[in-house]
């Protein structure tokens, strides 16, 4: 098979950096605008796998050319191309997956080209980071084993090992996705009820081994497809694992107008965008650099089977690799959707459209193959025999 990964920045270089470890990938075809920064980077690889070619994504013939070159397509670019890159996959006839990008619709007008890519005879794949992503292929996994689905609740956060005052926090991605899932509402099922609870809010304590007590409350995005493809259960919630104290300290910038990316002031004669300023400003702040960081995950999964009250937990935690300087969050994230393409493009998914990764990627494969990745996703479950009805 010969992948296509559009973007040669942080994803789409271990997604890149995956891909040539599999014998069936004949080539990976790796686009980005600055072609002398990503072919700097295939050199480190010390493979011919990896063709570097000049990608302009903004421009849909540009966009349409390199995807055109082969059979499955990583889109590792800012979510705001996700619909485009969808359309010319489709185009193309290519088979398609991304990283997500729930806020503005966005997954929604990808799945709305269902039809469209079963005529063409490709699979797309949106919304395969770790949440949304590897939380959605859990969630669906452990609804396989149950008859009926009551809660799903799930918990996900990148953050620093050595947290540093006053945010405890360092950036592992775009600082303005980080804003955007703050400002959003989010979406959740309380009580049967689909509803919107303000982003930052239901703050609440979340234990994990060697990291304590931390924080988890709503950001948006998180549920991502869960709540159209789980519509009848009790309870869905998704929340967002920090240090203590980390929802508190955004909330009050949010508050303030910081975040906010239609606030613009004066200064000395120039209109100044707010948020655009912050972002630069955190920037230096919050830079990761070689630090080292961890993802911490947690997806519960309650419900009925053989007349039993029966809960699955998947759990995982995940630090960076320092032998090979590879973030925590780019070992969860890039190897989640270079398994899926690889899924796609080795016909371990055959069906063809646009799927919810909840609903097509096969979650016992999934958790085998990010083990050999070295990110392992534990199972646990317990039953009571009294089920009660709410």
């Amino acid at each position: 098979m010969k992948v296509v990964v559009l973007g040669a920045g942080l994803m789409g270089k271990e997604v890149a950096r995956d891909l040539i470890k599999n014998s069936k990938v004949e080539q990976v075809i790796l686009g980005d605008i600055d072609v002398k920064t990503a072919q700097k980077f295939v050199e480190t690889l010390k493979t011919d796998k990896v063709e570097v070619v000049e990608l302009h994504a903004e421009n849909d013939d540009s966009l349409t050319s390199v995807i055109a070159k082969g059979n499955v397509v990583v889109n590792a670019l800012f979510y705001s191309f996700n619909e485009r890159v969808a359309r010319a996959a489709i185009e193309a006839g290519v088979h398609s997956v991304d990283l997500g990008g729930h806020i503005g619709g966005v997954t929604d007008k990808i799945l709305a080209l269902h039809e469209e890519a079963k005529a063409k005879g490709v699979t797309l794949i949106p919304d395969l980071g770790v949440a949304p992503g590897m939380v959605n292929i859990l969630a669906g996994y452990g609804a396989t084993k149950l008859d009926e689905v009551e809660s799903i609740k799930l918990y996900v956060g990148g953050i620093p090992t050595e947290p540093k005052p006053p945010l405890h926090y360092t950036r592992v991605f775009s600082l303005d996705g980080v804003f955007d899932h703050y400002t959003e509402p989010s979406k959740m099922i309380q009580k049967g009820k689909l509803e919107e609870v303000p982003s930052l809010s239901g703050i609440e304590p979340i234990y994990f081994d060697d990291f304590g007590v931390l924080e988890a409350f709503y950001t948006s995005g998180g549920i991502s497809t869960l709540y159209k493809t789980f519509p009848n259960v009790h309870t869905l919630e998704y929340k967002t694992i920090r240090y203590k104290g980390h929802a508190e300290k955004f909330k009050l910038l949010a508050d303030l107008g910081f975040l906010d990316a239609s606030n613009n002031v004066e200064v000395d004669n120039l209109e100044v965008p707010v948020r655009a300023v912050v972002r630069e400003a955190l920037k230096k702040k919050l830079e990761l650099g070689t630090k080292p960081d961890a993802v911490l995950l947690r997806v519960i999964v309650s419900g009925e089977k053989a007349q039993q009250q029966v809960t699955y937990e998947y759990e995982m935690v995940v630090r960076k690799d320092m032998t090979n300087n590879e973030t925590a969050m780019a070992r969860a994230t890039a190897n989640t959707i270079s398994v899926v393409a690889q899924m796609i493009g080795d016909g371990a998914i055959t069906e063809r459209g646009v799927f919810a990764p909840e609903t097509i990627v096969p979650g016992e494969t999934y958790i085998k193959e990010m083990a050999k990745r070295g990110v392992v996703i534990k199972e646990t479950s317990h039953k009571s025999a009294m089920i009660v009805k709410w």
